[in-house]
């Protein structure tokens, strides 16, 4: 089971997804893409740890930034485990400043996207997979910001169509959206 978690910040999407995995597993991998350069982030990831902690479903984290599809391709899923990414458009920002000098930076991300959607695709277990919409704002001022925001919406396109749900969270409400979907039949 694919299931991509999309919403505005501050939505409910992380409490959402981490409810859901609960319900439908019995423990959990918690694949955490952030990375704390400053207090402030620091403090958000520890406040996102004791929810976890708090929650008495049975978590196991771990940290990684880059090579998520390389993880789920190695990763044999135990019986009853649920896997949570938390956030793509964190790890899509780790690849943007990563290649951000180089001159095919949006072909060398996009092909990391193209492999995050494949790996997603075939991972036999559960998996949810933690978004932002960030193209419903304004336009960003700077190029860097536009293309980071045109990536992410390839992004969540391409994994959502790997996904048999995709809950758009806002205000905290989780509405799943291809059930809801028009069809050209």
């Amino acid at each position: 089971m694919r299931i991509m978690v999309t919403g505005g910040a501050r939505s409910g999407k992380s409490s959402f997804a981490e409810r859901y995995a609960a319900h439908l597993a019995k423990c959990g991998v918690y694949i955490a893409t952030a990375q704390a350069f400053d207090a402030e982030m620091e403090e958000r990831l520890s406040l996102h740890r004791k929810r976890r902690d708090d929650s008495g479903f049975p978590w196991r984290t771990i940290e990684e930034p880059l090579h998520i599809a390389g993880w789920l391709r190695r990763h044999a899923p135990a019986d009853g485990e649920a896997v949570l990414i938390d956030c793509l458009t964190l790890w899509l920002s780790n690849w943007v400043l990563r290649h951000e000098s180089e001159s095919d930076m949006e072909r060398t991300v996009g092909d990391r996207v193209e492999e995050l959607a494949a790996a997603v695709r075939e991972y036999p277990g559960t998996v949810l997979l933690v978004t932002n919409e960030v193209g419903s704002g304004i336009v960003p001022e700077y190029k860097l910001g536009r293309v980071y925001r045109d990536l992410a919406g390839r992004m969540n396109q391409r994994v959502a169509e790997a996904c048999g749900e995709v809950f758009l969270v806002t205000s905290g409400i989780p509405v799943e959206l291809k059930r809801l979907a028009f069809r050209f039949d």
